[in-house]
């Protein structure tokens, strides 16, 4: 009877692992556009980000579940792309793969000067949708705001950078 439930609970909480979502693990990755590609299996999502006040320091880009829980929450995010700022024309591309087809938020950091803090009076930032940020949310929108539907294959989403 004891091995019966020992072996019960391990059954059990192997299931429960396997039934975590996918994007329990969090990756930092390459901006890999060929996944991105019109030939390419999804999901993912394809991120125009416009609006770059200057052509220095970092960008991050980082998709979340969209969940109140994990939303823009410390350790939270699915998959992260940090990269040095090149934009042609105040814009660039990134190509963020998803676990799954379903719901999801990605934020958008500048680090004007590289510094790998958020310096509000020099930093911009935007979100999924576009929601308007301000000092009394203190830059962060509820998920609700920002959380979009990614399908099965390429999805599209332009974030505009704002300054404060």
């Amino acid at each position: 009877m004891v091995m019966l439930k020992v072996a019960f609970g391990v059954m059990t909480a192997t299931a429960l692992l396997a039934s975590a979502p996918a994007y329990a693990q969090r990756r930092e990755i390459a901006n890999d556009m060929d996944r991105c590609a019109a030939s390419a299996q999804g999901p993912a999502v394809l991120v125009d980000v416009k609006g770059f006040a200057s052509a220095t320091g970092n960008v991050r880009v980082q998709s979340y579940p969209a969940t109140k829980a994990a939303w823009l929450a410390k350790g939270e995010w699915i998959n992260r792309i940090q990269t040095t700022v090149k934009p042609a024309g105040g814009a660039m591309r990134f190509c963020m793969p998803m676990p799954e087809p379903g719901r999801y938020g990605i934020a958008v950091r500048h680090d004007r000067n590289g510094n790998g803090k958020t310096d509000i009076s020099e930093d911009g930032g935007g979100f999924s949708n576009n929601p308007s940020i301000s000092i009394f949310n203190l830059g962060k929108p509820g998920v609700e705001k920002a959380a979009f539907r990614a399908g099965p294959g390429v999805t599209r989403i332009t974030i505009n950078l704002k300054y404060m």
